[in-house]
């Protein structure tokens, strides 16, 4: 790869990680080229899944400010980048990795924050922003306008409502409908009207690990 073409993977990688709303670090070792494919379209919709050289990588991180993969760029990297819901691409990481596991989840990032393996876990196991706002819905004896604040608002402000909705339901009881949610909100994420992740056609860089 000529100098042109490094300095050029490496812009490219630093403004994904700037434009993301996450990112999660795995090694695909011993992957085949059709189970990478196969990752690839559960991801689609919320993350693009791209195969990057570690060098090139930590440069660009650096570049970006990121600090979450220091010391985790070794092996064949490839590295999902969330442009759409990080609960529903965590969820498309945790289930490929039950089924092939070969493909290790070492690290994330999410909204600047590092997230460890276990922690990608935790967040692939929260509902989704959409089946949340269903059943606080379902369970809200509320006017129109109220229902239609609720879903467009971002989740930092549904939460907020969530300890007056259960005291609601606890003084009243259920008015014709479930028991609301507990209250393990996801961390804020992007609005449902977001423009979706672009879907991947080829890697940022491909190679894997470092000669």
């Amino acid at each position: 790869m000529s100098r042109a073409d490094k300095s050029a993977a490496i812009a490219e990688l630093a403004e994904k990680f700037r434009s993301s709303n996450a990112a999660v670090l795995t090694e695909y070792r011993g992957l085949s080229v059709a189970q990478v494919t196969e990752l690839r379209g559960a991801l689609r919709g919320n993350a693009t899944y791209a195969v990057v050289k570690n060098t090139l990588t930590e440069l660009a991180a650096k570049e970006a400010g990121v600090t979450a993969f220091d010391g985790q760029l070794v092996g064949p990297s490839a590295i999902a980048f969330v442009d759409g819901d990080p609960v529903e691409a965590a969820k498309g990481l945790r289930d490929f990795a039950k089924a092939n596991p070969l493909l290790v989840i070492k690290s994330g990032l999410l909204d600047g924050k590092s997230l460890s393996a276990q922690e990608i876990t935790k967040l692939a196991d929260l509902e989704s922003r959409e089946v949340l706002l269903a059943k606080l819905a379902g369970a809200m004896n509320a006017s129109l306008t109220q229902a239609v604040y609720l879903f467009a608002a971002p989740l930092s402000q549904t939460a907020r409502v969530v300890d007056a909705l259960r005291a609601k339901v606890e003084t009243e009881g259920p008015a014709d409908a479930a028991p609301a949610a507990e209250a393990e909100v996801a961390p804020e994420e992007t609005p449902a009207d977001a423009a979706p992740a672009v879907e991947a056609t080829e890697d940022v860089a491909t190679g894997g690990d470092d000669a």
